[in-house]
């Protein structure tokens, strides 16, 4: 039954503001668990609604289908935690973190770090592999070069949204040209004008804050005990890197992530059998709640004890909760009553490029998903890019510059507590050297009002284009 409920502005801006301002004030002063923030800005949404003549049964509908978005990102969510569990036992992030000591200078590791997880999350297409894998090991090798760690976890998040935002097997990727009504090789190459400035800035400027580690002496004896830890602990054979192969190789051959992280973690699972004297039990235990390091050394034991499908517990069930309450704020129709009061700041191209992008990082801080804030805002503004006549991938590139890049900076978006969970660094921490993240939301902006890079039909071919006049000539000759 379709919902024909439409609350007031009024109502809307209330609900909206409401979860803008307690969430501040619980972040800022009261520390009250985001969890109970977002229910109780769920209740009050709820409430606000009814009160302007919503039904319970709407309301049930659109927390149904909140709930079945949140699916597919909980349960990818629960197996990442299964293969940083396996990886760390089979000695595939400990290798990785040995030889990063042995090899990586502190004046490249930032560079170093960034370019990693963008290649790594370019074969993936998945961010949320990449910091969970890669990502661990790149911190402790931080950790062991004396690099603040806020710096290390905002340049695995830049590199890890490289991919996120450009590979095709990302599904980011292939959700912005759907909603924006394109085609999804015109959406890549269209994100390359914004995300290869932004990625070519972010890496001078991490040179930039490497190059101050330059003259920095490195304690030896501290990264000896650390490398002499790892190599007494865990049996170093090369043979521990089939995983990381493994996942960019089916990564190549476009096998989805979820059999992909399966696999990877059943492989991990054997070699730590095989190679590192875990039996069965043990194996699965680490699976489930987690790798308990006992190498005695505090700061090693913290970094490796981590992983396991409980762990994700907290992240999954804040993603579950925000999701519901997005579509709680979708399916009531208050995000479209209010992103309706915004089209009066679309006159030009430019205002409308950063009314985009500024309603896209609205709607992630409102909706804590960037799946939502794709789709809601897509589909808000596909008339709008329709009328001044530009090509769909204007469009799809902004929701990826402005809706999947500015998901990590959420301190309660399910992509900002993973990366925080994960990488051991509180959001608000890494956001300012999240490079990539906030840059190229700039560049958008700016390509805005300058003009560039802003298409009208007819000014570029497209493949949708050339395939409706193939499939046109096709038909007249019949």
């Amino acid at each position: 039954m379709k919902n024909e409920f439409r609350p007031s502005f009024g109502a809307s801006l209330l609900i909206l503001g409401f979860l803008v301002v307690f969430m501040t004030i619980s972040v800022v002063w009261l520390n009250i668990p985001v969890h109970i923030v977002l229910l109780i800005a769920a209740a009050v949404a709820v409430a606000v609604t009814m009160y302007e003549g919503n039904t319970w049964d709407a309301i049930s509908e659109a927390i149904v289908y909140g709930g079945e978005l949140a699916i597919a990102p909980c349960i990818v969510l629960y197996v990442i935690g299964t293969v940083m569990g396996s990886w760390i036992a089979s000695g595939t992030v400990p290798m990785i973190i040995y030889w990063g000591l042995k090899i990586i200078s502190p004046t490249v590791f930032l560079v170093t770090s960034c370019l990693v997880c963008a290649v790594t999350s370019l074969a993936t297409g998945s961010s949320w592999s990449t910091g969970g894998t890669v990502g661990i090991a790149l911190m402790g090798i931080g950790a062991g070069l004396g690099i603040n760690p806020a710096m290390t976890a905002g340049a695995i998040v830049s590199g890890a949204y490289v991919g996120d935002k450009m590979s095709p097997l990302s599904d980011t990727t292939n959700l912005a040209p759907a909603v924006a009504e394109g085609d999804l090789f015109d959406h890549i190459k269209s994100m390359m004008y914004t995300t290869i400035p932004g990625f070519i800035i972010t890496l001078a400027l991490y040179g930039f804050l490497g190059a101050k580690y330059a003259g920095q002496s490195l304690n030896m004896d501290a990264i000896n005990v650390t490398l002499t830890a790892l190599s007494e602990n865990f049996k170093l054979n090369p043979i521990v890197l089939i995983p990381p192969v493994l996942v960019i190789t089916m990564a190549v051959k476009k096998v989805p992530a979820l059999p992909t992280l399966f696999i990877s973690s059943a492989i991990a699972s054997i070699l730590a059998i095989s190679l590192q004297g875990e039996s069965i039990t043990s194996i699965t235990n680490i699976m489930d709640s987690g790798f308990v390091s006992n190498t005695g050394i505090a700061e090693i034991d913290k970094l490796l004890s981590r992983g396991g499908l409980q762990s994700m517990h907290w992240t999954a069930s804040l993603g579950l909760i925000g999701i519901v309450y997005g579509g709680i704020l979708e399916k009531s129709k208050v995000l479209e009553v209010f992103l309706d009061r915004l089209k009066v700041l679309t006159r030009t191209t430019g205002m409308l490029v950063c009314t985009t992008v500024f309603s896209l990082i609205g709607l992630n801080f409102a909706t804590a998903s960037q799946y939502l804030t794709i789709v809601i805002g897509g589909r808000m503004f596909v008339s709008a890019y329709k009328e001044k006549d530009m090509l769909p991938q204007t469009l799809s590139r902004t929701l990826e510059d402005a809706g999947t890049l500015t998901s990590p900076l959420v301190p309660w978006g399910l992509c900002g507590v993973f990366f925080a969970g994960t990488l051991g660094v509180p959001t608000l921490s890494y956001v300012p050297y999240a490079f990539l993240n906030w840059i190229v939301p700039v560049i958008a902006i700016i390509y805005g009002f300058t003009g560039k890079f802003q298409w009208k039909t007819g000014e570029i071919p497209s493949k949708k284009t050339y395939q409706d006049a193939v499939a046109v000539d096709n038909k007249d000759s019949l």
